[in-house]
C-alpha cells in the first residue's frame, strides 16, 4: 500500500474553506483504498504552518499514477494553484 500525504497552506485564510472544498473533489477520483481532506488542527509546540492535509492510500504505485492522471485531479490542481502558498508532498509504502 502506498499513503499519499500533501500538505497546503493557502494564501488567504478567508479561503481555506473554498480550497477544502475543491481538494475533497479530489476524492470522487477512482483508485484510492481511503481519502480525506482535513484542517490542520495545530496543535505542535514547534511548527503550525500547515493549513491544509490531503491524505490517500492507495494499493500500488499505479493506483496512485492513475489518480494524479485523472481529469478531475488536473482540474482541481489548476482551481486550488493560484489559491495556495506552499505544497509539500510525500508517498511512501508501508511495510509488511
Amino acid at each position: 500500500m502506498i499513503r499519499h500525504i500533501v500538505f497546503f497552506t493557502v494564501r488567504d485564510p478567508s479561503q481555506k474553506k473554498d480550497v477544502m472544498t475543491k481538494l475533497t473533489s479530489l476524492g470522487s477520483i477512482p483508485g484510492p483504498t481511503f481519502f480525506e481532506v482535513r484542517e490542520n488542527e495545530k496543535m505542535d509546540q514547534i511548527a503550525n504552518d500547515i493549513d491544509i492535509v490531503v491524505y490517500g492510500e492507495f494499493p500500488d504505485a499505479s493506483a496512485l499514477s492513475a489518480y494524479k492522471n485523472h481529469p478531475i485531479y488536473e482540474a482541481t490542481t489548476k482551481a486550488v494553484r493560484p489559491l495556495r502558498d506552499l505544497r509539500f508532498a510525500a508517498d511512501f509504502t508501508t511495510r509488511g
